[in-house]
């Protein structure tokens, strides 16, 4: 028996035979050519190919996993299109007479070597994406087909790295877990898998040998253990029986109140970043929508979307919700989420830059037509506004001229709509310091906890290397929150959280303590957490949102 850690993916038990997944070694000759244009030509169409490819293997994810998880065959596509990609293999071929498959692989290997020699986790993520690409368009050019995995039993997938491909094109229905040696927790693949509800680890030093072999996959704690001893293996089907039946067992959940046994009650919302996501929103009986990340309307578009585009996308949630709350948040785009057609200029620390709000404020046309499609919207369902990354008053009174200015002239052509209330993200100290003049401005707060943690702590959350200092749960952050939900009710408006930290299930009992008014976090995370608030027995009533001990 041999015992190994990882990085966990996701939650879960697996236990299976191991199966060793092989990339195909593809040997790329350098030829000399006659004619680059011709050569050109032939990438040109190679690209063509690849392109139709990604198209079947997007609509293929969409069925599977919904549109976040599939959205990552879109980025493949905008990365065939990346002229700097495109300008290093045409160079290539003109400036060394070579073949296309060779000024691939070179233009393929330099700038995965350059995003995996980058400082942010989440760029070094895309060198494998770049890799994909590349080897896509070798397959292509050299008349070789993509590589299918055949499963023909349950099995938990070993492989040094697997690209989303390769990922969405096997057999989910044997698929127990995959094991890897490369890729991250940022890694698009570690989103599929998380998306498709598979246990997966990173980081274990994989062995071809151990194809064959029994294996078990602890998503908990991140432990990999193959050839286990049969009394590991017998404690191991244990712990995943009673984990599947506590998965069934949250199922009796669905139409509970999420109330504590004192009376407490809170609202316990979904995070969402497209309609897609709204199947698992309502197959976990989520009570509404507590934060949908519009940017991806925007970062799944070549352009800026239409006012028509986004009220459609709007007003189909708003429908499909019935009634109840969704909390649509304003584009945050900036730092880690770029859209090229926004010509954002390149900062020293993008995090501290020119995003969220920062944008709309002085875009206003950008913001003016998501605020038309979200008022139209309005009248179709029962649907709230939260603006992002707000540090002043100042900014607020602002938006709230825009957004009045906006109203007015529907209004004025006769557009209906529908009551709406609007709140703001608390995600920087300054807001959360200040919350008791910002609560006077709005209708309610919710605390966005990753930002709120990172800028608190001063620590990159996306920087691997300081994973060590990163603590959510740090004194200063619990205190900001206080601070916040006191100040908010207060104020007579209410306050909730909507960052990873609401669906930490270690901290749920001391924010109904706090007093929070609403939880969102991702589906999945929505009947677990509810089980937790209605076994809490808190034993002292609340007080202006509070517990007072």
């Amino acid at each position: 028996m041999k015992e190994y850690a990882g990085k966990e993916i996701f939650n879960g038990i697996a236990i299976g035979k191991l199966k060793f997944y092989a990339k195909e070694q593809k040997q790329i000759i350098r030829k000399k050519i006659e004619d680059s244009h011709q050569e050109y030509a032939r990438y040109e169409a190679a690209k063509a190919e690849a392109a139709s490819q990604l198209e079947v293997l997007h609509q293929k994810a969409l069925k599977q996993v919904g549109e976040a998880g599939a959205e990552i065959f879109q980025v493949h596509s905008m990365m065939l299109e990346d002229e700097d990609y495109n300008d290093s293999v045409k160079n290539i071929i003109d400036t060394q007479q070579v073949n296309a498959e060779y000024a691939v692989a070179v233009t393929g290997d330099n700038f995965s070597q350059i995003f995996a020699s980058m400082d942010n986790e989440y760029f070094q993520a895309r060198s494998a994406d770049v890799k994909d690409v590349s080897e896509r368009l070798i397959s292509v050019l050299t008349g070789n087909g993509e590589k299918k995995e055949s499963i023909d039993e349950p099995v938990i997938i070993l492989a040094d790295d697997l690209a989303p491909s390769e990922t969405v094109q096997m057999d989910k229905s044997n698929l127990l877990a995959f094991v890897t040696r490369q890729g991250s927790v940022n890694s698009h693949t570690a989103i599929l898998a998380r998306t498709m509800g598979i246990p997966a680890l990173v980081g274990i030093q994989i062995e071809e040998a151990w194809d064959g072999e029994i294996g078990i996959v602890d998503g908990y704690t991140g432990k990999f253990i193959v050839s286990p001893s049969e009394d590991v293996l017998a404690e191991y089907r244990a712990k995943k029986t009673k984990d599947d039946e506590y998965k069934e067992l949250l199922t009796t959940l669905r139409g509970k109140e999420t109330i504590t046994k004192t009376g407490q009650k809170v609202n316990l919302y979904a995070n969402i970043g497209n309609v897609s996501d709204l199947v698992t929103v309502l197959k976990n009986d989520a009570a509404g929508i507590g934060l949908f990340r519009s940017e991806f309307l925007y970062l799944d578009s070549e352009d800026f979307p239409t006012e028509e585009e986004q009220f459609k996308i709007y007003r189909q949630v708003a429908e499909t919700m019935a009634g109840k709350k969704v909390i649509i948040r304003t584009l945050d785009i900036g730092a880690d989420k770029q859209a090229d057609y926004f010509q954002l200029e390149k900062e020293a620390n993008p995090a501290l830059g020119y995003r969220a709000i920062r944008i709309c404020l002085t875009q206003t046309d950008i913001f003016k037509t998501q605020l038309r499609a979200l008022y139209r919207a309005s009248a179709y369902g029962n649907i709230a506004i939260m603006y992002p990354m707000i540090t002043s008053v100042e900014e607020v009174r602002k938006i709230k001229e825009i957004s009045k200015a906006v109203r007015e002239e529907l209004q004025e052509i006769g557009v209906p709509i529908g009551k709406v209330e609007e709140g703001i993200m608390i995600e920087t100290p300054a807001a959360a310091i200040i919350s008791d003049l910002l609560a006077k401005e709005v209708d309610f707060f919710s605390i966005g906890t990753n930002d709120l943690t990172q800028y608190t702590l001063a620590i990159d959350r996306q920087n691997s290397k300081l994973d060590v200092f990163y603590n959510p749960h740090h004194e200063a952050i619990l205190r900001l929150i206080q601070l916040v939900i006191d100040n908010a009710h207060k104020a007579g408006i209410w306050a909730g959280i909507c960052g990873e930290l609401g669906a930490d299930t270690t901290l749920t009992e001391t924010f109904l303590k706090m007093g929070v008014d609403e939880l969102s976090v991702s589906p999945a995370c929505v009947l677990p957490i509810r089980k937790i608030i209605r076994e809490a027995s808190l034993t002292k009533k609340r007080k202006k949102g509070i517990i007072k001990e």
